[in-house]
Parts: C-alpha cells; structure tokens; sequence
C-alpha cells in the first residue's frame, strides 16, 4: 500500500488566559515551547509542518527562529481549539493524507512519540490513532483523510474529542505516560521544568 503524506497540525493560537502571558513564548531547552514543537514535529517522520496561530501571532512569528516554518492564521482563533483544528485541516486537506494533531503546550511529546503514531498508523490504515490518557484518548492523534470533512466542521472549545467519542471502534490508543502532561498555568509550567530535568 502506498504511504499517505502526513502533515502535522500544532495547534498554538489561543491567548493563554490562566497563564496571563503567551505561554507558546515560555523558555524551554534554550529556546521556547513553541520552537521546541516545531522542532520535535520537524525531524518526526512526517512530510509537513503547520503551526495555527491566533492570538499576539506578529510578536510570536517574529520571535521563531526558524522562519522556514509555516504559518496559518486564524482569524477566528477566539471560537475555541475546535475551529483552529478545522482551520488547519481545511489548509491541508487538499495536499496530504493524514494529519496529526498536536498542541505546543505538551513539551515533553518528543520524536519518538511522534514516529510511534506515525508507524501505527501505517499500519493500521482506516484507524485513528490517539493519545491513550487516564479515562479518555486525546491529542496527539492522527486521523486519516475520510475524517477530514468531520474535523473541518469543529467549531467548539472541544477540540478533537467529540470525533474522538464519536468513532470510539475507529480509535486504537497509544500509550505516552508522563508525557502527555500539559501547561496551562505557571505552576503547571514549574512542574513540568522539574519533570523534564529527570528525563
């Protein structure tokens, strides 16, 4: 069978109100959390990158090192995590056959991870593959191209996670352990500095 092209979505549009600061420009490995996803998704066994902004994107985009990154705009990005998934899906459903969805807020998702639902996937072709959390699955997930149309019409706070609920049989898990954890306030952000320090 012949491999779909796989882009990866990150998801780094939102304003960080609990953290009151833009937490995708929080320090992380000698550059900042956003960078470090770009990054991580870019020497994945993926074929593109896309990085959904919304909120203070001029002051993110130019403190990104790497400029060769693309970035889409949304516009819309107070509507919720849903409507920047549909957003990012609708400017790649043309172009490849899989996405993965991943936020900028998951430092400690790395390569390997990243390769594990990419390999899972390959070989499970019609499955979506999702992160296996405590009492759910969730992000990062990929879904192949039929779940395209679904993803475009997120328009919630929800996320992926209603599709997820909805196609439940579709869904094999994958198991991630600590590092699924994510930031959403400064003690969230202390305690995953410490996390990664023992890594």
């Amino acid at each position: 069978m012949q491999s779909k092209k796989i882009a990866i979505v990150i998801l780094a549009a939102g304003v960080s109100s609990r953290m009151q600061k833009s937490k995708q420009l929080l320090p992380w490995n000698n550059t900042t959390m956003l960078e470090h996803a770009i990054k991580t998704a870019k020497a994945s066994k993926a074929n593109s990158i896309k990085v959904v902004l919304g909120a203070n994107y001029q002051q993110i985009i130019t403190e990104i090192e790497n400029k060769q990154t693309e970035f889409l705009i949304n516009k819309d990005w107070k509507q919720g995590i849903g409507k920047s998934i549909a957003f990012g899906i609708e400017n790649i459903a043309s172009d490849f056959g899989a996405a993965i969805i991943m936020l900028a807020d998951q430092p400690l998702i790395d390569v390997l991870y990243l390769n594990k639902l990419i390999e899972t996937f390959q070989n499970n072709n019609s499955k979506i593959i999702a992160t296996k959390y405590k009492n759910r699955v969730g992000v990062p997930a990929l879904f192949g191209s039929s779940y395209f149309t679904k993803l475009q019409m997120l328009n919630s706070d929800y996320g992926a996670r209603q599709l997820l609920v909805e196609y439940e049989k579709d869904v094999l898990s994958v198991e991630a352990g600590s590092k699924t954890v994510d930031i959403d306030t400064e003690e969230d952000y202390k305690s995953v500095l410490k996390l990664n320090k023992k890594s």
